[in-house]
């Protein structure tokens, strides 16, 4: 369904290159909810930017490949791009809750949306717009009212219900929950299940809350200062995690039962200068010479679990 080969993206600086995304690969199939977790500025809202070229100066993508529906996407013009985004590739941008026009009607909203990618007549565009807002649990009284009027929750919804108007094969939310309180979490997130296991909506879900990506995902990966390092079923990547950060991650998580919660240590490196070899190596508890000298590749050691770790070459 997606496919994404080397993609760089950095943003140009008076003291050099940020590299906040450096040399990402991987797949999603089709059907498939895919996770992608780690912790703020590992670079995962900038891949989405990357995957999406919505990448604005001072930002650039060096390298490269995002395969869509045959075509990379990198190499298509803005007007070609456009027949895709928001068509067949959904977007749920980070933040979406303040992505509503605060001036303007919901219904109206959805329907310049809608009238902007597909050359029907306003009548059907709104039957679509509710038939939308129905799809995600709300109410078409919702339609008549300005985002002010709604709860946080209600306008997540909203977003989501214009994502999936014009039945996009893959819908890619970054941080959907953030802001949310717990309940609304819930609703967000089986709602976005619920899409992928009714209509066979491919997801991509952006999160650095791995409680969320441990109720929905199939699939996950793990990534840490601009790469992955990590990808398995959702399932077995809790229960055998290899990665040495993956660990981590998991330790920190507080659970019932739970005495004592720790940590990783140390601060995540800056994108602007890496750290030589494994980027986790200066806050790894199990890093050898070889770490710091030689970056590990991408190797599958089980049937479906890839890792980057020295450890396991």
């Amino acid at each position: 369904m997606l496919e994404v080969i080397d993609l760089r993206v950095y943003y140009k600086s008076i003291w050099g290159d940020y590299k906040s995304v450096d040399g990402v690969s991987f797949s999603i199939d089709e059907g498939d909810f895919f996770s992608i977790a780690g912790e703020s500025g590992c670079g995962k809202s900038t891949l989405v930017d990357g995957i999406l070229k919505l990448v604005k100066p001072p930002g650039y993508i060096p390298t490269g490949k995002v395969f869509f529906d045959g075509k990379n996407l990198l190499a298509l013009k803005e007007e070609e791009l456009r027949k895709i985004r928001g068509v067949k590739l959904a977007y749920i941008p980070q933040g979406a809750m303040n992505s509503l026009n605060p001036v303007i009607k919901i219904e109206e909203q959805m329907i310049d949306l809608i009238l902007d990618h597909n050359g029907i007549d306003k009548k059907n565009a709104a039957k679509i717009a509710f038939s939308s807002l129905k799809e995600v649990g709300l109410q078409t009284e919702v339609a008549k009212m300005y985002p002010h009027q709604l709860s946080g929750g209600m306008k997540q919804r909203v977003i989501i219900a214009m994502a999936i108007s014009l039945k996009p094969s893959i819908i890619i939310a970054d941080e959907p929950t953030t802001a949310l309180d717990v309940v609304a979490q819930r609703g967000i997130l089986q709602l976005l299940r619920r899409l992928k296991d009714e209509y066979g909506i491919t997801v991509m879900f952006i999160s650095h809350d791995m409680a969320c990506h441990a109720q929905v995902s199939d699939k996950i990966a793990i990534m840490y200062a601009g790469k992955i390092v990590e990808v398995d079923s959702t399932f077995n990547l809790f229960e055998n995690p290899a990665h040495p950060y993956t660990k981590g991650l998991l330790s920190a998580i507080p659970s019932i039962g739970k005495t004592y919660i720790k940590g990783i240590p140390g601060m995540a490196p800056s994108p602007l200068n890496w750290p030589p070899g494994c980027r986790f190596h200066p806050r790894c508890p199990k890093a050898m010479d070889i770490c710091a000298e030689m970056e590990p590749s991408m190797e599958e050691i089980a049937q479906g679990k890839w890792v980057a770790c020295h450890l396991y070459r």
